[in-house]
């Protein structure tokens, strides 16, 4: 459950989401030049789509995520292209929340941020059998990292979600290894295709 909605979470815990979401993206937004553009929209595209296949586990519900993937290819624009796929789904839709939308951003896109700094270059460095496992691995970190997110957020709003946390948690096995296999396959067909999308984008010349 990612996709937290209103009404759970208490004002700091969103309030404490909409400041890091509003961080990360004017971050984002200063970096985001011309040769991340398509690529950022391509990859928001596909996260608003697989994210609204959402298959029943338990008490919730779960779906892939695609955010170490985002990590590797856009680093910090994962957090923009997360934020805009997620107002789409609530508009259009109503799955998530106004209020928990910048929680709800942070989840899911910081992860994939952390794992692609990290990972990143070694996907890029790596030979491909190498490449693939260090991506699924990537992937299966970003989905811990994502339901510890949404835990925290919900045992810091009340004690009374700590069962709720722990299922949750324990829910999101399946997806992890899910995640992990279709992130390894998914980046070694790129680095078969187009080695360059993993490659560090150029810094704008300096004018003067």
């Amino acid at each position: 459950m990612a996709h937290i909605p209103d009404g759970v979470l208490s004002p700091p815990v969103l309030i404490g989401g909409w400041t890091l979401a509003a961080a990360g993206i004017g971050l984002a937004l200063r970096h985001l030049d011309d040769t991340r553009i398509a690529k950022t929209a391509i990859l928001s595209a596909a996260f608003f789509t697989v994210s609204l296949l959402m298959i029943p586990v338990g008490p919730t519900s779960l779906h892939l995520l695609l955010s170490a993937l985002m990590g590797l290819t856009i680093g910090i624009a994962t957090i923009p292209a997360v934020m805009v796929a997620l107002t789409l789904q609530m508009v259009l839709f109503g799955v998530g929340g106004l209020t928990t939308l910048g929680i709800n951003t942070v989840n899911v896109a910081l992860p994939g941020v952390l794992v692609g700094l990290v990972a990143g270059p070694l996907v890029t460095r790596l030979a491909l059998p190498q490449a693939m496992i260090c991506a699924g691995c990537a992937a299966a970190a970003a989905v811990m990292l994502t339901a510890g997110g949404v835990a925290l957020a919900l045992l810091l709003s009340d004690s009374v979600y700590s069962v709720s946390a722990q299922v949750l948690g324990a829910t999101y096995v399946p997806l992890l290894v899910v995640e992990a296999l279709v992130t390894a396959f998914a980046v070694g067909f790129l680095k078969r295709v187009k080695p360059e999308i993993f490659a560090p984008a150029p810094r704008p010349l300096a004018v003067g």
